[in-house]
């Protein structure tokens, strides 16, 4: 099961960078096209900070900080782990993600954003393909904890009754 996990991990990585390839090479730097009017619109930023711009600047310091929170998640969520097959899908995104994002700092000593969201008047920042996998992923572990300590919660009931 881990090695689908670390194929899968490898596709998230490659769609993530492609799609940053075809807009780096697509669209100018800082211009956008909107897909939905006043709601979608593909642009080119660049983000040499982690998520909102926060941290700018500390190119380093992130790099660093990506790699440590690899080896807590391997070391600590994955190795002798016994995954299920949504366990292996939301730790590929994360780690897909996570690495698709540390490529790009590693490379250009920033982040390609590309997905722009507006909501009413508010101008969502802008996101990529990596930065989905990574939320995506810990919210369904998250939702997945949940799940897991209402089930041990339920079966600690039943053997207290019995």
């Amino acid at each position: 099961m881990k090695k689908i996990l670390w194929v899968l991990s490898i596709i998230f990585i490659l769609i993530d960078q492609a799609i940053k390839l075809i807009v780096s090479n697509s669209i100018k730097l800082n211009t956008d096209i909107k897909i939905i009017n006043k709601l979608f619109y593909i642009t080119n930023v660049h983000n040499d900070g982690a998520a909102f711009s926060m941290l700018s600047g500390n190119v380093i310091f992130l790099i660093l900080v990506t790699l440590v929170a690899l080896v807590i998640i391997y070391l600590f969520f994955i190795k002798d782990k016994e995954l299920s097959k949504i366990d292996v899908i939301l730790y590929s995104m994360l780690i897909g993600g996570i690495i698709g994002n540390f490529i790009d700092r590693i490379i250009h000593r920033y982040v390609i954003d590309y997905i722009g969201v507006i909501i009413g008047t508010y101008y969502f920042p802008i996101f990529n393909f990596a930065d989905i996998c990574i939320v995506l992923s810990i919210i369904g572990i998250i939702l997945l904890s949940f799940k897991e300590d209402a089930c041990k919660s339920t079966k600690l009931k039943k053997t207290k009754v019995e």
